[in-house]
């Protein structure tokens, strides 16, 4: 396999990652726009149903789909024990752009950890 072919296979892991991370993004916006979680169960469902319905919520609903599709066909490519330490990148880039979007905090703990998934993922993805 040329290596252009390979370069367009780790585009369904990248893909993968891209679209969960576009997901969970856009549900967390989401729901801290909604405010607070209700005490009653009525308020509760109604608050969860809303949110279910809402447009942007639906768009993160179906980019996990979608992301389920990118596996898919990731999977046609790789063995899973090679493709699966790709996906961790999800917390790294969550760590990262929440800090940006949400105004999360960046703790030395989180730093570490993020250290230790990503040196997980290069020793994880070889052979």
């Amino acid at each position: 396999m040329t290596k252009q072919g390979r370069f367009m296979d780790y585009l369904y892991i990248a893909a993968t990652v891209l679209l969960t991370l576009y997901g969970q993004l856009i549900i967390k916006w989401q729901v801290s726009q909604a405010g607070a979680f209700p005490v009653g169960t009525n308020e509760k469902l109604w608050f969860l149903v809303s949110l279910v319905f809402n447009p942007w919520v639906m768009s993160g609903f179906i980019a996990a789909f979608l992301a389920s599709i990118c596996w898919m066909a990731a999977m046609t490519k790789f063995q899973l024990s090679h493709a699966y330490p790709f996906t961790s990148l999800s917390f790294v880039l969550v760590l990262l752009l929440s800090a940006v979007l949400f105004h999360e905090s960046i703790t030395f703990p989180k730093i570490l950890g993020m250290i230790f998934i990503m040196i997980g993922v290069v020793v994880g993805s070889q052979g």
